[in-house]
């Protein structure tokens, strides 16, 4: 097996999760965070939507993970979001954790 290491750009990779907590570039945010080139920070989940907004020009795909397993986001927040041209996919935190770390190995936003 051949590996390769892995330089990231801007933004921090997600190095671990659990119940409750991420590891992102090393520090640990307890609760939902949202990530990318601009830093980590708190999110109020699903009812804090002004935020995810505010990526419209950053991201060009939104993951959201919804806990241990595969769940429905709000049908308002994705139509919001989707109007704002802000692409989004749900899935599972740890399946949502190790897609935005091939993708922001790949240079991707």
């Amino acid at each position: 097996m051949r590996l390769n290491q892995v330089t990231f750009t801007d933004a921090k990779p997600v190095d671990g999760y659990g119940p409750g907590f991420f590891r992102i570039g090393g520090e640990v945010f307890e609760g939902a965070v949202l990530t990318g080139p601009t830093g980590t920070k708190a999110w109020g989940q699903y009812t804090d939507v002004q935020p995810l907004l505010d990526l419209s020009e950053e991201v060009d795909v939104l993951f959201i993970g919804t806990g241990k397993e595969m769940a429905h986001i709000p049908g308002d927040l994705r139509s919001t979001l989707e109007a704002a041209g802000i692409g989004v996919e749900v899935m599972n935190s740890p399946a949502a954790c190790r897609t935005y770390n091939v993708l922001l190995s790949e240079g991707r936003r």
